[in-house]
């Protein structure tokens, strides 16, 4: 399991209002940043809230679905994940409840995550009998793999995803291999994103996992194929497991993306915390547009943080107290 790398504690006095009992009630609070665009800045929004709001000290960790979620569900650490995947990992999740070791706050996405296998419009265009899963692998010459174009390739999430997991599985459920397709790894959030950036400058063929919201699908219009089947849960159950061996076709149903905090940081908290951390929440329309600025300003987490507190006022001053909101604009 990938680990958990703590970063520097941030110091805080960016601004005089912020005592230090207030500080010392709220106490150091540790907060999961994924390698994904969404999570990243929802992340920073977090820090910037709990810190200049009310008074806490906040320690980022780097995480990933899969070792982030257990983490907390076997150990209660870290202290918050703000976006979490939970339907990729609904057996520990349950665990984690079940056992007190986590406890689920606000819905991050009321509008839920949207995943799938996707595939460009241009080539969606030209090949419109091409609507589902099955539809797409009968034309592995359609999408070549670029280590051997005489097989067809299905981009799959980076290792530590919980996309990876179900990708993988989804590959074998629908005998992928046996219809003449490699199951690729792009290394990184980053190489996933490049190879369709790729494929569509280039105007070629590209078929693999991705979701919404995103900046690139903003960017790069993409057609989501059906599954060809209907969501079934039990076979989602052995979708979600690695090691289950004989995953069955299901369609991915729209995540829950919510809040995970540990139940030992939610029983300590400052009750002000808490009610932001129930309550915090975004549209899709909102984080999408937010992360298309972030990507056409080569912008970080945290600048993309600071630019949805300058600009989106009257969203994020419903999440916070008056006394924070405050705070929190002398601070920006």
């Amino acid at each position: 399991m990938k680990k958990l790398l703590a970063s520097t504690c941030l110091t805080l006095g960016l601004f005089a209002g912020v005592s230090m009992g207030h500080a010392a009630d709220c106490g150091t609070v540790t907060i999961a940043t994924m390698n994904w665009q969404s999570a990243a800045v929802l992340s920073s929004v977090d820090k910037v809230i709990l810190t200049e709001g009310y008074g806490c000290e906040v320690e980022m960790t780097t995480g990933d679905t899969v070792p982030t979620i257990t983490s907390m569900a076997e150990k209660g650490e870290p202290d918050i994940a703000p976006e979490a995947w939970i339907d990729v990992l609904p057996d520990i999740v349950k665990m984690g409840v079940d056992e007190k070791k986590i406890v689920i706050a606000a819905t991050a996405l009321p509008d839920g995550g949207i995943n799938g296998w996707w595939i460009p419009k241009y080539l969606a265009d030209a090949h419109p009998d091409i609507k589902t899963i099955q539809d797409a692998l009968k034309h592995p010459e359609l999408f070549p793999d670029p280590e051997d174009s005489s097989k067809g390739a299905i981009y799959t999430g980076p290792q530590g995803w919980g996309a990876a997991v179900v990708t993988a599985q989804l590959y074998k459920a629908y005998d992928a291999e046996k219809a003449g397709f490699t199951l690729v790894d792009p290394g990184s959030a980053a190489g996933l994103d490049g190879a369709i950036a790729k494929a569509y400058e280039q105007k070629k063929g590209w078929l693999g996992f991705y979701w919404a919201p995103t900046a690139l699908l903003g960017k790069y219009e993409m057609v989501k194929l059906d599954w060809g089947v209907p969501f079934d849960k039990e076979a989602w159950a052995c979708v979600t497991v690695a090691d289950c061996p004989d995953p069955k076709p299901s369609a991915w149903p729209v995540d829950h993306v919510v809040t995970l905090l540990s139940t030992k940081f939610s029983e300590n908290a400052d009750p002000a915390v808490l009610e932001y951390l129930n309550k915090r929440g975004w549209s899709n329309d909102t984080v999408g547009k937010l992360m298309a600025w972030m990507t056409d300003n080569q912008a970080t987490g945290e600048e993309g943080a600071k630019h949805f507190l300058e600009e989106n006022k009257d969203i994020w001053t419903k999440w916070v107290s008056p006394e924070a909101a405050e705070k929190i604009e002398a601070a920006l």
